[in-house]
């Protein structure tokens, strides 16, 4: 048995350890001459705080630390943040060979993804090889796919004509099958479900309580997934069930695809060898370690779910104030107007000259961006904000959230108003401070997708219903937590009652 002495030697050196480790993070550390609270400053615990026990909170508390110091802060021990806008363009510059900060990245458990995967020079030949695939040329040459679930979505719109539905669910199944296609050539037909497969938007949501939770523990995401299937399976609810079998069945396509791509038939079943996203891996330059089974599942998975819920949850956030607001609605279709009868179809190209209609979607994306978090890099060379100079290695990151709603550039910047981008109003917004998809060498792989959505299903859905939005206001689309992704209070819902709309 041990005595009590040997017990009171390890608290006393326990306690010795914290303490001189708490002394030397506050005094003798590079980062301990920035300001910011101490408390951050010593343990992470301060962050998981806001992140874990209150609910993705962190991102907001950053913007109420920069208020009280300055516009460069310590966030963490190993972590800076900065809120000066024109400090944007030299942290996310296009010549910038910078990683990411693992360290939130790799919670995801998907480390070798273009998408969460952290090293710059990997980074760089994973996307060369996918990034003819998302180009703008090729989302066009998709239009009809685009619209024939644009169609799809209005027909099943249609079908409660009279009543009040969940359009949020609808806007997350009509993204789902329009990404699914897309990325793997094959749709789950969650526009056909009567409920639109909402327990898979609620169960993607709930991924970011999953995510900072790893972040702060982690071994918390190993562990969850070192659980076998069939025992989640029967311990579920409904909803989680639903989304886990949406998972194996986006897995097994991708093996399937991936079986497809690499025999030798999958080359000369068509002249087009590039139909999926998968085809495009396989049969690009990459080393053949890059076109594994298991890294290969890892890059189409991470971008599935980039596409989802990002820009469902911007529709949902721009029918709300396009639909609470008659002006804005009637605007849209006198431009809407101009293209000709409104039983034509509306070209892409079109739609995307059309100057209002853009500004709309801007400001949308302005106040919804593709992720709310910050997106930390690490330097190679020390950078200058100010009069601080951050040490090489640092990881030092902004939030394109918080610049988005920063006054001093977009003035009252919770109010939706389309005209900062017209300069009707006053001066045009800024665009050097605006970046819905990210900036450099980072940028979002889908944004001219995740555009091209938006563009179609907007006009598809202002020419051709009126809706009344139902028990719902707008700071229930507001960005109230950080689930990497933006997280409102209303989550995928958007009830309202439709009625159908005969322009003349």
């Amino acid at each position: 048995m041990e005595s009590p002495t040997s017990f009171y030697v390890l608290v006393v050196a326990v306690a010795a350890y914290y303490a001189t480790l708490a002394f030397y993070r506050l005094f003798l550390d590079p980062l301990a001459r920035f300001p910011g609270p101490k408390a951050a400053a010593v343990s992470r615990w301060y962050e998981a705080y806001y992140d874990v026990f209150l609910g993705g909170k962190y991102t907001f508390k950053i913007a109420q630390l920069h208020k009280e110091y300055g516009p460069i802060i310590r966030i963490s021990p190993y972590e800076l943040h900065v809120a000066d806008p024109a400090f944007f363009e030299t942290l996310y510059r296009l010549d910038g060979r910078w990683d990411k900060y693992s360290w939130t990245y790799d919670a995801f458990g998907a480390s070798n993804s273009t998408v969460f995967g952290s090293e710059h020079d990997s980074h760089k030949i994973r996307r060369r090889a996918i990034a003819p695939f998302f180009s703008k040329p090729n989302v066009l040459a998709r239009q009809d796919m685009l619209q024939r679930y644009v169609d799809k979505l209005c027909s099943r719109i249609s079908d409660h004509r009279g009543s009040t539905f969940n359009l949020g669910a609808a806007i997350s199944a009509f993204v789902r099958d329009v990404t699914n296609e897309y990325i793997l050539g094959k749709t789950y037909n969650d526009l056909e479900l009567d409920d639109f497969g909402v327990a898979i938007s609620i169960a993607s949501h709930g991924g970011g309580t999953f995510w900072r939770a790893t972040k702060h523990i982690r071994w918390f995401g190993p562990l969850v997934k070192a659980i076998p299937v069939g025992m989640t399976m029967r311990l579920a609810g409904g909803g989680t069930k639903a989304f886990l079998r949406f998972l194996q069945q986006t897995r097994q396509d991708t093996r399937e695809a991936l079986e497809k791509a690499t025999s030798p038939a999958g080359h000369t079943d068509s002249g087009n060898t590039q139909n999926t996203m998968v085809d495009a891996i396989a049969n690009s330059n990459l080393p053949p370690a890059e076109k594994r089974p298991r890294r290969v599942l890892q890059e189409v998975g991470t971008t599935l779910g980039a596409g989802y819920e990002t820009t469902a949850s911007n529709l949902r956030l721009v029918l709300y104030h396009v639909y609470s607001n008659e002006a804005i609605l009637r605007r849209l279709r006198r431009e809407l107007d101009g293209l000709g009868s409104t039983g034509e179809l509306a070209d892409l190209k079109q739609l995307q000259n059309l100057p209002y209609l853009r500004a709309v979607l801007t400001e949308g994306m302005r106040l919804s961006p593709g992720i709310a978090t910050r997106a930390a890099r690490i330097t190679d060379k020390d950078l200058l904000c100010h009069e601080w100079r951050i040490p090489a290695g640092t990881p030092v990151g902004m939030t394109a959230y918080l610049m988005h709603t920063d006054e001093a550039l977009y003035p009252e910047p919770m109010r939706f108003d389309p005209d900062r981008w017209l300069g009707s109003t006053g001066a045009v917004a800024d665009a050097r401070f605006y970046a819905p998809f990210s900036r450099g060498t980072r940028m979002c792989l889908g944004m001219h997708l995740a555009w091209s959505e938006m563009y179609l299903v907007l006009a598809a859905l202002v020419q051709g219903f009126n809706f009344t939005i139902k028990n719902a206001t707008a700071i229930d689309f507001e960005a109230e937590k950080d689930n990497f992704g933006i997280g409102t209070r209303a989550g995928s819902s958007l009830h309202a009652l439709v009625t159908p709309c005969n322009l003349q």
